[in-house]
Order: structure tokens, then sequence, then C-alpha cells
């Protein structure tokens, strides 16, 4: 079990923050695998009606620890096989469980939010952020493509073309250009405070009707996220194994 995912439940809420800031809430394998414990013990619990997902220390999350989680390669193998009942892996299911859940999940976000991060701030169902803070598609610049649910994510909030450019560049873009495309939901001076407001008015409707609302859209957006994030796994495996056996590095000479 990660200590660097905590959660804390006051009231009729849940705040689940990433702990890891000395390595700006790096995401290590470890951490993946508590967000969908935490997750899960959410999901079963009535008196919570919503969670506030952010990070502790200068930054939301700079996305996934890639040196520490390719230090131990049987633990990718491992957690990058899917469940059968559940059709995602570990990388992806510490991004999909939070749209699973019943509850809304606000992502409040400052600093970076890059990678692996910025796939887990697209899972949740808002994003209230930082003016200062930014974002950034990182894969391309370790030879990979976004395969934490960000295929399906990308797609419901921004076009194409801006999905492409962001994951093509990888390069961060300011807070501003995010909510310009459709990526965050509101930039504003103390996104936690938003967040709180915003939890006040969703606990006033009914719990059943907002968990169906959610349900409601998330299932009927688009189809075939299987599907996805089947591609996403086959698209990923091969720039994987490329890195392994440095052939990215050979032809980039």
């Amino acid at each position: 079990m990660s200590n660097n995912v905590t959660l804390t439940v006051e009231g009729n809420r849940a705040y689940v923050t990433l702990d890891r800031p000395d390595k700006h809430n790096g995401l290590t394998i470890e951490m993946l695998n508590e967000l969908v414990r935490v997750a899960g013990e959410i999901k079963g619990r009535d008196d919570i009606r919503a969670v506030i997902l952010s990070g502790n220390g200068p930054s939301f999350s700079s996305g996934l620890d890639i040196a520490k989680a390719m230090s131990n390669p049987l633990a990718i193998a491992g957690n990058f096989l899917p469940l059968p009942w559940r059709g995602t892996n570990t990388f992806q299911e510490a991004c999909w469980a939070w749209r699973r859940l019943p509850q809304p999940v606000i992502a409040v976000v400052h600093g970076r939010c890059y990678g692996g991060a910025l796939q887990l701030a697209l899972a949740a169902d808002f994003r209230f952020v930082t003016p200062d803070s930014e974002f950034a598609v990182m894969e391309a610049k370790h030879g990979l493509i976004p395969d934490m649910s960000g295929a399906a994510t990308l797609s419901r909030l921004v076009g194409i073309d801006q999905a492409l450019l962001l994951t093509m560049t990888a390069d961060p873009v300011d807070a501003s250009y995010a909510q310009r495309i459709g990526l965050v939901t509101e930039v504003c001076a103390d996104p936690r405070a938003e967040a709180e407001k915003l939890v006040d008015r969703i606990a006033a409707r009914s719990p059943h009707a907002v968990a169906s609302a959610k349900k409601l859209f998330d299932r009927s957006w688009e189809a075939g996220l299987r599907r996805t994030f089947g591609i996403e796994r086959a698209t990923q495996l091969p720039l994987i194994l490329r890195q392994a056996l440095g052939r990215d590095r050979k032809d980039n000479k």
C-alpha cells in the first residue's frame, strides 16, 4: 500500500490527495494501484456525495515517474495486462476508476499537470485550475503515446486536431489555452474554494439523479471504450519494446 495517496472524508465529501511533493507528485506504480483501491473504497460509500482530487506541494503532478517505473520492468508488465472483467489495465484504471464512480469528481489543479497526471485529471468530471497551471500530453518526449485512458477522454473534450497537436508535440500549454480548447472547466484564483461551492450545489440535488446523470452521459457520449483501451495497449506495446531494446536511441542518432 502506498502512503503517497491519501483519502480524507469530511462531511459529505472525500478528499483524495497525491502526496509525493518532493517529486512533484510523480506517479509510481504503487500510487496507481492505490488510486484504484481508493476509488473502489469511495464507490461503496453512500455518505460521500463528491470527490475532490488534488496534489500536495508545488504541483498537481508531473506525471508518471518514468525512471522509477522503468527500474522494475516486471511490475510494468504485470500492470500492463488488462483484467478481462474490467477491460482496463492498472495504468488505465488508475484514471478511469474515477469515471466509474457514481459521485462527481472534481480535479483541483495547480502547477504541473503532465502526462499520466493530465490523463488522471481528464478522467475527473470537472477540472478547476489555477491561472499558472500547465498541461502537457508528455508521452511523445519518451517515445510513447498516452495510454492511461487519454485517448477516450481527449476525444470527448477536444477536437481531433487539438488532440493530435497536444500529443505529437508534447508541448506544455497554459491554463488560458487549456480552457479555450475545452481541456479544463474553469480557471480561477482559488480552485479549491470553487470546487467546494460546486459540491454544495450538487449535494443539494438527489444523489440518485446525480449518479444517473453521470452514468447517462458516460455511457451515451460515445461507444466502444473497451475497443479504445485495447487500441491504446496495442499501440503502446511496440513503443515500450522499442524503448526496452534501445531502438529509438539508435534511430535518433
